[in-house]
């Protein structure tokens, strides 16, 4: 049964980025959340916070997982990144959901996942900046801060709510219309109609 939803978490990731999509996957209580790393070793976020992986990337196993959230980070920047690349392909070949923001999306070029797939990064020209084999020119989407297609999901720095309900969407989470006043009420600060006059009013 895949009911779990593994996060990566390395040296420097920005922990902002999928705080939204994370606080709604713990919510509903159906959804294990693991965090997964290159090591076993501590790492600190670029926020500061220290956060002590559960597993390694060579011991994901697809079986159980629903969801692989890649969040940005300096890392994908650099040649480090490649050990985390046959994990990603892995993954994906085995039906897992892949969900990356900021520079994570650069993963997702070097396997050759956004060829042929609409996506989007946090702006034009960074993903063939940092990946010259890049050929996804095609299906890049520069109006969109957040996009999924074919079990990816991509968005740019600037998206983390639109992140967030797209990783809502893929788990299924909420009915479509509570996905649209959730989405409303963290981008828009539109309060949902669950919160009432009077909470609406404080």
């Amino acid at each position: 049964m895949r009911d779990t939803v593994y996060f990566l978490a390395f040296e420097g990731f920005a922990d902002w980025q999928a705080a939204l999509a994370l606080c709604e996957i713990r919510r509903p209580g159906d959804w294990q959340l693991r965090t997964v790393g290159f090591s076993m070793q501590p790492v600190v976020s670029m926020g500061g916070l220290r956060m002590l992986p559960e597993l390694t990337l060579e011991q994901l196993d697809a079986d159980d997982a629903a969801l692989l959230i890649l969040p940005g980070g300096h890392l994908w920047e650099r040649r480090q990144s490649e050990n985390a690349l046959a994990a990603i392909a892995r993954m994906h070949e085995q039906g897992v959901t892949l969900a990356a923001i900021d520079n994570a999306v650069l993963a997702l070029a070097r396997v050759g996942l956004l060829e042929g797939r609409r996506h989007t990064a946090s702006w034009p020209g960074q993903i063939a900046m940092h990946v010259p084999q890049y050929r996804g020119h095609g299906d890049y989407d520069d109006r969109a801060l957040a996009v999924a297609d074919g079990g990816v999901i991509t968005a740019s720095h600037l998206g983390s709510v639109e992140f967030g309900r797209e990783v809502i969407r893929a788990l299924d989470l909420y009915s479509p219309m509570d996905r649209e006043h959730w989405y409303r009420m963290f981008k828009l600060a539109v309060p949902p109609p669950w919160l009432g006059s009077g909470q609406a009013a404080a």
